[in-house]
């Protein structure tokens, strides 16, 4: 898309941003490239924001803010208003006069606006608040309709049908007005009448034959169901001797078990008596209503005077065959029990519903629902007002988070998803991302190339808890480990015991990165320095066991040992070591020669010998420093990343600060510990003899009378060579 509108840009955390600077900026945002934007989805649960707001923004509800729902508000807003500069204030007030009636949904909201005040009784004000637009229940406490299409009692003038939304309110649900009063809608009402006529059709086929005990029917099934099972139990068991006379022991009551439990208190033991059978069964299969077992007596005499008194009149015993025939007088009474309907209102009994049904006041009802409906576009344009008062307070801050990261770096503001700070370990880490997926973190937190700490966060005043990712951005990380403890305090300022569950490594700051390398030296010197010593203690009582073994051993034992075999001196060894001693400090000693023939020679050393420890980190750390992304913590929570958003040194190092200490006279406290004046001598011993050292190569101790002698190379001269021997001359005489 080619932009026409002349925009502007800026650089926010080292990447080029789009600045929105004006009203006019805001109502171009369609134009817009979408590559451009900073963030092109957002969720609109777990953001530090006005909810009303990231609701009316989410206009297809699907829990998702997108870029062509932040153009059509800014597109809505802007027509609306007069003066478009107004949406940068983030004002909650609006004059009318500011309300563009030259457009419909002006001219409409500017009604609206007008309507909301005249029933707050603000007829004359000029202006209205958010506070005035959010306040529906005062907006329409003294109106009997306002178009949400649900009525309340008040809504209507006749007694009976203030009733009957009453009832229908009360028996089969209530919906909120917009009043807030507890009201009903044509649903609602629809279903109370037609349970109340399913309700009167059941009763109403209830006859004679199906009540087989009158009104006392369901009291006399309820005794029968109670010990329906146990005196099935019963004949199977009379069945069972029936058939083998010696199981008579195994199905009866045995005293070994009633021994068990007779030495307690036996009404404690009503629950393992109820197990027994009802009865004590006999082969030829009646059931004696005296002898019943003590835990069933109750049940069993509810049953016989609801029942077995009419029944089985002056009988004191029955076979199955008369239990089952009474049992199966209940199964018309049954059925028509289960296909009861219009359940909801049974409560108010035949009668009552039978007078409902005959007044019929539903067409009232329905038709009060209908005259409130006929306002709802009067009553939209009143929720339309209450909008335009959420974006114009809200709107801007959104765009700041949106469409440009400026509320993030901007140290005056938190972004829409920071939340809170986190103390500990003498500093305060101040971007806190809340945690709402912890395996989409572990994918994507490695990705920013940021040192991380996750923490679990419980408050014990409230019960809440919280899961955070803690950005470290300075200091260093020695101390820092899984299961160290901290304190949260949320945007509210409400603090939560917070213990670290885990630790992305990451570089932290160049400084960190430079004393890394000797801080993993010496740890490794240390831990080198403890094995040693634990073995070397282990080695010591292992020797001194061995000799308190071997003290305790008899004379001759003692004795017989083989004693150990006497080392020899080696003189030629010892001579070759020494030699190689003498020639490794003449090594050195050239090397240290070499070393301090100029004065300045030490510190290049010394400087590139820092370089090659430190530099390595440092580089590497410069690398993740400069390249830390909030993004792919961002897109774990739902968002959808369209730039990276840096955090690069200088801007980090905001993000976290550290304890400041003045300094104080070591006077002032009795109990710190005393400084030894030996570390100091050393240091300085080794200082002085460092320059002596220096001065000495370089031989300027002249002064003093030391003179550093050149060394001398020794000239073998080659013997010239004789005069050739003369021949002997002939001598004449």
């Amino acid at each position: 898309m080619d932009n026409k509108y002349p925009w502007s840009f800026c650089s926010l955390g080292g990447v080029t941003r789009v600045k929105i600077a004006s009203g006019e900026d805001i109502a171009h945002l369609g134009e817009l490239d979408k590559k451009l934007w900073t963030v092109l989805s957002c969720p609109t649960t777990g953001l530090y924001f006005d909810q009303k707001t990231l609701n009316l923004l989410d206009t297809d509800k699907d829990g998702k803010i997108r870029v062509d729902e932040v153009i059509a508000a800014a597109q809505w807003i802007t027509s609306v208003l007069k003066d478009k500069d107004i949406i940068l204030q983030g004002t909650d007030t609006l004059p009318l006069s500011d309300l563009n009636q030259g457009v419909e949904a002006g001219a409409r909201l500017y009604a609206s606006a007008k309507q909301i005040l005249a029933n707050l009784g603000k007829a004359d004000a000029d202006a209205i608040t958010l506070a005035d637009s959010s306040d529906s229940v005062a907006i329409f406490a003294g109106t009997k309709f306002n178009g949400d299409g649900i009525v309340t009692p008040d809504s209507a003038d006749d007694e009976a049908v203030k009733e009957a939304i009453t009832l229908t309110s009360t028996l089969i649900g209530s919906k909120a007005d917009r009043s807030g009063a507890a009201g009903v809608d044509a649903e609602l009402v629809e279903a109370f009448y037609a349970a109340l006529a399913d309700y009167v059709a059941w009763a109403e086929a209830k006859k004679e034959d199906i009540l087989p005990y009158g009104e006392d029917t369901p009291a006399a099934l309820a005794a029968v169901e109670a010990v329906k099972a146990k005196v099935a139990d019963y004949f199977l068991r009379c069945k069972l001797i029936a058939f083998n006379a010696d199981a008579a022991g195994a199905v009866d009551v045995s005293v070994a078990k009633i021994e068990s439990i007779s030495d307690g208190n036996l009404t404690d033991e009503v629950a393992q008596i109820a197990e027994y059978p009802l009865a004590r069964p006999t082969a030829d299969g009646k059931l004696s209503f005296e002898g019943i077992n003590p835990a069933w007596a109750g049940a069993f005499a509810t049953l016989k005077a609801l029942v077995l008194d009419k029944e089985l009149k002056n009988k004191k015993e029955m076979t199955e065959e008369q239990w089952n025939a009474i049992v199966a007088k209940f199964d018309a009474y049954k059925a028509w029990a289960g296909a009861k309907a219009g359940a909801a209102v049974e409560s108010l009994g035949l009668e009552k519903a039978k007078e409902l049904l005959k007044a019929s006041k539903k067409d009232a009802i329905l038709a009060l629902i209908q005259e409130d409906l006929a306002l709802a576009d009067q009553a939209n344009a009143i929720d339309e007002v209450d909008k335009l008062m959420h974006y114009l307070r809200y709107f801007f801050e959104f765009l700041n988070n949106y469409v440009v990261f400026g509320a993030f770096y901007n140290k005056e503001t938190n972004a829409v998803f920071d939340a809170g700070k986190l103390y500990i370990d003498q500093r305060c880490l101040e971007l806190c991302v809340d945690v709402a997926d912890m395996s989409k973190h572990a994918d994507m937190a490695s990705q920013s190339g940021m040192y991380i700490l996750y923490c679990d966060c419980v408050s014990k005043s409230t019960g809440k808890t919280a899961h955070i990712a803690a950005i470290l951005t300075d200091g260093d990380v020695d101390s820092l480990r899984v299961g160290l403890n901290a304190v949260f305090y949320d945007r509210d300022g409400l603090d939560y015991d917070a213990v670290i569950t885990k630790i992305v490594d990451n570089p932290v700051s160049i400084r960190q990165a430079f004393w890394s390398p000797y801080k993993k030296l010496a740890r490794t010197i240390s831990d080198r320095i403890a094995k040693n010593a634990a073995e070397k203690d282990a080695k010591v009582n292992s020797d001194l066991t061995a000799k308190a073994n071997t003290a305790s051993l008899p004379a001759d034992k003692e004795a017989a040992k083989v004693a150990p075999v006497e080392n020899k001196f080696d003189i030629a060894k010892f001579a070759g070591i020494f030699a190689a001693i003498g020639l490794a400090l003449g090594f050195v000693l050239s090397a240290l020669a070499a070393l301090f023939a100029h004065w300045y020679t030490p510190l290049i050393a010394l400087a590139i010998l820092v370089l090659v420890i430190s530099g390595p980190s440092m580089f590497i750390a410069w690398l993740k420093l400069r390249r830390r992304n909030l993004g792919p913590i961002l897109n774990a929570n739902g968002w959808a990343i369209n730039s990276k958003v840096i955090v690069n040194i200088v801007f980090g190092a905001t993000l976290t600060s550290l304890a400041k200490y003045p300094k104080l006279a070591a006077k002032d406290d009795p109990y710190a510990p005393k400084k030894s004046p030996w570390p100091g001598i050393i240091c300085c011993l080794i200082v002085l003899c460092g320059i002596f050292a220096g001065l000495y190569f370089t031989n300027n101790l002249k002064w003093m009378g030391i003179e550093r002698k050149p060394k001398v190379e020794q000239v073998v001269e080659t013997p010239a060579e004789a005069p050739a021997e003369s021949a002997p001359q002939e001598v004449t005489e």
